[in-house]
């Protein structure tokens, strides 16, 4: 049997899902830059070659990646509530989802980007919205904006944590170190109030268009 034919025959031993968990462990541990597909396969005693067994290419990978974080995400709601109180519970969820993986908000983002992947978190949002009964078209471009933000604020987060973590952030600004608990209930302060913005202006927005 040759060396690829080898491979291939571990890799439809591994499912999918192991496949996508390999790839998470990578991720949380290395970061984006250092998740190959080289070091997956590795991992896996796998050639690289095998992995498009299971996965077109990296974009694709990326995608399941991404989906697997969201999906993580969740909220604590009880019974029915009010359009914002679910687009806060949401958020919250959401972005707790992207933190708890190293690089999480950047592997959403790039999917999101090229329209690979589920889509859950904007179908998250726009099921919040949707309580609301606004417009369609209103519900589906507030629905965007709440996304961007949270992708964007967390991706902002993100790397100023992995900062943290390397000493830039600390020899730049002579913080110390014990400031990072302190950042890091700012930036949750900070992600809440942009959340509560945008409700407030969809709700003009709404108050507007009756």
């Amino acid at each position: 049997m040759t060396t690829d034919a080898r491979s291939s025959a571990r890799s439809q031993r591994h499912s999918r899902i192991d496949v996508v968990d390999a790839a998470l462990a990578i991720l949380d541990e290395h970061g984006l830059a250092d998740l190959t597909m080289r070091r997956l396969a590795s991992t896996l005693n796998v050639q690289p070659s095998a992995l498009y067994w299971h996965f077109e290419n990296k974009q694709t990978l990326l995608a399941a990646v991404s989906d697997r974080i969201v999906h993580r995400a969740h909220t604590r709601g009880d019974g029915e509530t009010d359009w914002a109180s679910a687009v806060r519970i949401e958020a919250r969820a959401l972005r707790d989802a992207l933190l708890s993986f190293r690089d999480g908000a950047e592997v959403v983002l790039s999917s999101q980007a090229l329209g690979l992947g589920k889509g859950e978190a904007l179908g998250r949002f726009t099921a919040a919205i949707r309580l609301g009964e606004f417009d369609e078209r209103v519900e589906r471009a507030a629905a965007a904006a709440f996304l961007h933000f949270l992708l964007g604020h967390v991706s902002h987060e993100q790397q100023r944590m992995q900062a943290d973590s390397l000493g830039v952030v600390t020899a730049a600004l002579g913080a110390q170190p014990s400031d990072a608990e302190e950042r890091a209930r700012g930036e949750r302060d900070s992600f809440d109030f942009g959340v509560s913005l945008l409700i407030a202006g969809l709700a003009v927005q709404s108050e507007v268009a009756r």
